[in-house]
């Protein structure tokens, strides 16, 4: 149970081409606590999730945010292949996305709140990074834990002058040692916030810390991680509303619904 006499965090999972669900729940935080997030101590990130963690840190509207990914979806599917085809460059795409959008002191409001998860390539050991010198150097970060080693090419981006690749990869949902972590997924499990299972759960497994579900829903949401399926297919409204009723419900379940 969260206590805002404590210190707090959020904490957003890799999820892709589904991180459009994190522009529903931020939309909800914002609109009904919007201190959940502006207050909390840190954000952390792995992936997409570490767009979300930016987005959210550094106040970018999260219209921009919804048209930006969009867009990316898109363009890829322009491909016979989706964003395995060779002219789509994904980390192209999010480093000029990023570029137009983040302000000239980005890294001076996000160093000390944003907790971006990578993958060092040399170890395959986790690393979380909290203090950025440049605008630039926080966007190479960022490009760094969104790299998914094959499907994004061969040769991973560098940060400080080593190799680093998907923060998925060793840690999808970096979590606080001091506090409460609210953790944040698009997949249906155990996180605090995600969608709620409406199909037969077989099973559930932990994909580095990320609890999912095994259940038809969860393939499909799985499946649209990678490649994103239509724009009509998503059915926008249905989707905020979803993530407008998990939020709802999540408020409700804290002991200090009464003080808001």
């Amino acid at each position: 149970m969260l206590d805002l006499s404590k210190e707090w965090s959020i904490s957003f999972a890799g999820c892709g081409f589904m991180g459009i669900y994190y522009v529903g729940v931020t939309s909800c935080i914002l609109e009904r606590f919007p201190r959940f997030l502006q207050e909390a101590s840190k954000v952390y990130g792995a992936s997409a999730g570490a767009l979300m963690a930016a987005v959210g840190t550094l106040g970018i509207p999260l219209d921009k945010c919804c048209a930006d990914l969009m867009h990316m979806a898109k363009e890829a599917r322009k491909h016979s292949l989706g964003p395995l085809h060779p002219a789509y460059n994904l980390l192209q795409i999010v480093q000029d996305t990023l570029l137009g959008r983040f302000p000239e002191d980005a890294h001076v409001r996000a160093s000390g709140k944003l907790c971006v998860s990578l993958t060092r390539v040399s170890d395959g050991k986790n690393l979380l990074v909290s203090q950025f010198d440049s605008r630039d150097e926080l966007i190479q970060a960022l490009k760094c834990s969104c790299f998914v080693p094959l499907y994004c090419g061969v040769v991973p981006p560098t940060y400080r002058g080593e190799y680093y690749v998907d923060g998925a990869v060793s840690d999808n949902m970096p979590r606080c040692n001091l506090g409460k972590t609210v953790t944040v997924s698009p997949y249906s499990g155990e996180s605090d916030l995600c969608p709620r299972a409406t199909t037969v759960n077989f099973y559930e497994v932990c994909f580095n810390n990320v609890s999912i579900q095994v259940n038809l829903e969860n393939l499909y949401r799985v499946t649209s991680t990678f490649f994103p399926p239509e724009a009509e297919v998503r059915h926008k409204k249905d989707f905020i509303s979803d993530c407008r009723t998990q939020f709802g419900l999540f408020l409700n379940s804290l002991w200090f619904l009464a003080c808001l």
